[in-house]
């Protein structure tokens, strides 16, 4: 992912995570610090971006920052392949994954399951401002 992605990136955030979206300032701040960071964009043949993806990654944790697929792309694999490299990155630089997601879906929570995520607790009214709740859930690296 770099500047030039984030209109597109905001549009989904808009499409996707509303009224918790991501602001252009907090993307900004994150693709600029990339000895911590790995954000990726899925593109179609035309270039077009069919979602995006953030890690964080120290050498005790990392973190699946954010994850999104344009509904148009969603059951394409696209989320899939996104959260796999993000996760091929982890493994090379921390020993765990976390990640919250909100407690109402469903179908990414599946996703994070098949990958081998559990879920280790609930954060209430984590997601501003709407209030909902996030699922924490966490993946031991395979050493």
């Amino acid at each position: 992912m770099t500047r030039a992605d984030l209109p597109a990136v905001l549009a989904m955030e808009e499409e996707l995570f509303a009224p918790d979206t991501w602001t252009a300032a907090m993307y900004r701040d994150e693709l600029a610090r990339t000895d911590t960071r790995h954000y990726l964009v899925a593109v179609d043949d035309a270039g077009a971006v069919l979602g995006y993806a953030g890690l964080i990654a120290y050498p005790e944790e990392a973190h699946i920052a954010t994850l999104g697929v344009t509904v148009a792309a969603q059951g394409q694999g696209v989320g899939v392949f996104l959260l796999d490299t993000l996760l091929a990155e982890a493994d090379t630089r921390s020993k765990v994954v976390l990640l919250e997601v909100r407690a109402d879906n469903e179908v990414a929570q599946g996703l994070y399951r098949r990958r081998g995520f559990t879920e280790i607790g609930r954060r209430q009214g984590y997601y501003q401002p709407s209030g909902t709740d996030a699922v924490v859930m966490q993946r031991e690296v395979p050493r």
